[in-house]
């Protein structure tokens, strides 16, 4: 069950709305969690600043800080609410930092910040910094897009049954775990995704009498099987769980669009350097294709660069 003490949702002023503190505000409602939020404030200009001494600068940084508060402190005072709420706002080139130290120093259970919309409504872009949090945060990292969750709306949990990896085995659990969770928390409905691979094509080339529709058959009945015992264990109805064919980016996002998901819940795994640039990760591949919320969530164990 979800057991959240303290959420940290992050405020951004170029937004006309604020639909991350909404969420918060509706998760802490349901769970008596505190909420720290937090606005990262930096401009370049003044760094720059050549002609102002040290002292000169660290003022105008104070300044900037205390003004900010006092905007964010405004916004949240438009809300009704019982719920208590900590403003901190930090100077910070580096907004992921900011983030994900304050989250980490106020032992938050989960980052909440709004994904920003296209010029198409229906789509969402991640920017870097979003980038940045769902790869190297410790907490899962909620990225939401402007709408409220209505009673009995789907929620889709994205595994990969078909895997005899210890640690995706125990990612999928825990995906599973919170879906339910959640499903609980705003009387949703459970929706397990599952995708699966055909043959290569260079298989049938290469292999002239290797039956590719044999092959195919027998992984989408392994994986068809998987999911049911995955579901049975879990007490998902079977009629809500789902395993199709193609790349997972394909499967998840198409199967998120046809159920109209209020929430998509996903395992993801930080990389750095060169195998982040040029191997990529499959979960970002899924999110960057997704036009809801979307909760990525690391596997046991994580541990975050920043925690160096």
């Amino acid at each position: 069950m979800i057991n959240y003490t303290s959420i940290l949702v992050v405020i951004d002023n170029d937004l006309d709305t604020q639909p991350a503190l909404s969420r918060a505000l509706e998760l802490a409602s349901k769970t008596s969690a505190a909420i720290t939020a937090l606005m990262v404030a930096y401009d370049f200009s003044y760094e720059m600043t050549t002609m102002l001494s040290p002292g000169e600068r660290d003022a105008m940084r104070t300044a900037v800080i205390k003004e900010r508060t006092q905007w964010v402190e405004d916004l949240i005072a438009q809300y009704d609410r019982n719920i208590e709420i900590e403003v901190v706002v930090k100077w910070q080139s580096r907004p992921f930092e900011a983030i994900i130290r304050t989250a980490m120093a106020h032992h938050a259970d989960i980052i909440i910040k709004a994904s920003q919309t296209s010029d198409d409504l229906a789509s969402v872009i991640f920017t870097p910094t979003d980038w940045h949090l769902m790869r190297k945060a410790p907490m899962p990292v909620l990225m939401v897009k402007e709408h409220a969750w209505p009673p009995q709306g789907n929620i889709l949990a994205a595994v990969n049954v078909g895997t005899e990896d210890k640690e995706h085995a125990q990612l999928n659990e825990k995906l599973t775990e919170i879906a339910k969770d959640y499903a609980k928390l705003i009387t949703g409905n459970v929706h397990l995704i599952n995708a699966y691979p055909r043959a290569p094509i260079s298989i049938a080339i290469e292999i002239p009498e290797f039956d590719t529709e044999a092959y195919h058959e027998s992984v989408k009945e392994h994986h068809e099987q998987e999911m049911a015992a995955h579901a049975k264990k879990f007490a998902v109805d079977i009629q809500r769980c789902h395993v199709e064919e193609g790349l997972p980016e394909d499967v998840v996002a198409r199967k998120a669009c046809e159920l109209d998901a209020e929430l998509v819940v996903i395992g993801t795994v930080g990389r750095a350097g060169l195998s982040a640039a040029f191997i990529g990760n499959t979960a970002e591949h899924v999110i960057d294709r997704l036009h809801c919320d979307v909760l990525a969530v690391k596997p046991d164990g994580f541990e975050s660069p920043m925690q160096s």
